[in-house]
């Protein structure tokens, strides 16, 4: 079988998911969008690399959680085809969208799928503008973004747009110039994936861009605390020597310097 025979600007996409309910849903609201010519389903990695042998896909849709290898095992596999088609996670569960995205997905949807999301997916595919994640494999100078729920939509936050990150329980709060926003993810994978980008533990509740901060400021009896985007931080004294070390590399970083 070789699918990619549509018609022009119509897409032939595979779906993987070990439910069955799910997949059989998600084939059935794809199937109905005028873009989508060809709808092949899998119900394991197995299988979908099969179907992947056997024809050629614009997208795979991919679900996260399934035994043997998982969503994102098969989209490093995914990755290293000659040609790797676009990858949209579908999953029930948000944690894993930092990963996903660092593996360049297109798109991130949370079950159950709306049809209103699904298709802004779809108007992403095989668009040769899209912005990809760096660090996953080849995203030149394309910022990092990160998913985000808001107003029942899924909207991208650009890493260089992000100030500070604040830990909140099992969630942490990205501080943009436009507002902060709330995503499930753990502080210490973002201080992991984004050291190289500029940013930098400070506290255990607080991740900060270290080009964004405007003071240093001496506390009284030592330590220090810093502003950022017009906001104090403190900064532990376990991660004091990090910050100064980082300041003092960071290009044209020369925070003002205010006595208590």
């Amino acid at each position: 079988m070789t699918t990619g025979a549509a018609g022009e600007g119509q897409l032939d996409v595979l779906v993987v998911d070990d439910e069955e309910p799910a997949l059989a849903d998600l084939a059935y609201l794809l199937r109905q969008h005028p873009r989508i010519a060809t709808v092949v389903t899998a119900s394991d990695a197995t299988e979908a690399l099969r179907r992947l042998r056997d024809g050629s896909f614009a997208a795979v849709f991919l679900d996260i959680r399934m035994p043997g290898l998982d969503g994102l095992e098969l989209a490093r596999v995914l990755s290293r085809f000659a040609r790797p088609p676009d990858i949209v996670f579908v999953t029930a569960f948000e944690q894993h969208a930092v990963e996903a995205f660092e593996l360049q997905a297109v798109d991130y949807l949370l079950k159950p799928v709306r049809p209103e999301r699904l298709s802004d997916a779809i108007r992403r595919l095989g668009s040769p503008a899209r912005q990809v994640i760096a660090g996953g494999g080849g995203g030149g100078d394309h910022p990092d973004r990160i998913a985000v729920e808001t107003g029942g939509r899924t909207r991208m936050v650009e890493r260089d747009a992000i100030r500070f990150v604040e830990a909140s329980g099992d969630y942490v709060r990205l501080h943009t110039d436009d507002g902060a926003f709330l995503v499930r993810v753990p502080i210490s994978s973002l201080e992991e994936s984004w050291r190289d980008s500029g940013f930098v533990r400070v506290h255990r509740r607080y991740l900060i861009a270290v080009r964004h901060v405007t003071e240093l400021r001496t506390r009284n009896g030592g330590g220090y605390d810093l502003v950022v985007a017009g906001q104090e931080i403190p900064v532990s004294r376990r991660h004091a020597r990090e910050l100064r070390d980082r300041l003092a590399r960071a290009p044209g970083a020369r925070p003002r310097k205010a006595a208590p």
